[in-house]
C-alpha cells in the first residue's frame, strides 16, 4: 500500500543517497504533518548485511540516521517514541549491534 509520501530508493542505495534523500524529506514532513508524537521505526533491515533488506546503509550510516530524526524531532519539539525492526543480518551480530547503536544515541537525547 502507497503511502502519502513515498521516495523511491533503488536497490542497493548506500548512505549518501539515503541520507541526502532523509534530509531533503524529513524537515517538510515535520513541518507540514505538525504532529503531536513521532513514533520512529528504526529498522535494521537497511544494513549492508541484511539478508532481506535492499538497502546498504553501514553501521556509520545508520547511526547518522537516527541522530538526524533525533535532531529534526528535537528541532521542532516533537517528542518520539522509538521502536526497532527489522534486522535480518547474515550475523545476527550485526542487527544487534544496529539496534543496540539506536539504543546508545536515544541514550543522549
Amino acid at each position: 500500500m502507497a503511502g502519502s509520501l513515498d521516495v523511491e530508493l533503488a536497490d542497493g542505495t548506500g548512505d549518501d543517497a539515503y541520507l541526502t534523500a532523509l534530509a531533503e524529506t524529513l524537515p517538510g514532513v515535520l513541518s507540514a504533518s505538525a504532529p503531536d508524537l513521532a513514533i520512529y521505526l528504526a529498522g535494521a533491515d537497511s544494513h549492508e548485511g541484511d539478508r532481506l533488506g535492499r538497502l546498504c546503509l553501514t553501521f556509520e550510516g545508520l547511526a547518522r540516521r537516527d541522530v538526524m530524526v533525533l535532531d529534526a524531532c528535537r528541532e521542532v519539539g516533537i517528542p518520539v517514541v522509538i521502536t526497532i525492526a527489522g534486522g535480518y543480518g547474515r550475523n545476527i551480530e550485526d542487527s544487534v549491534r544496529v539496534h543496540l547503536n539506536t539504543v546508545r544515541i536515544a541514550t543522549q537525547y
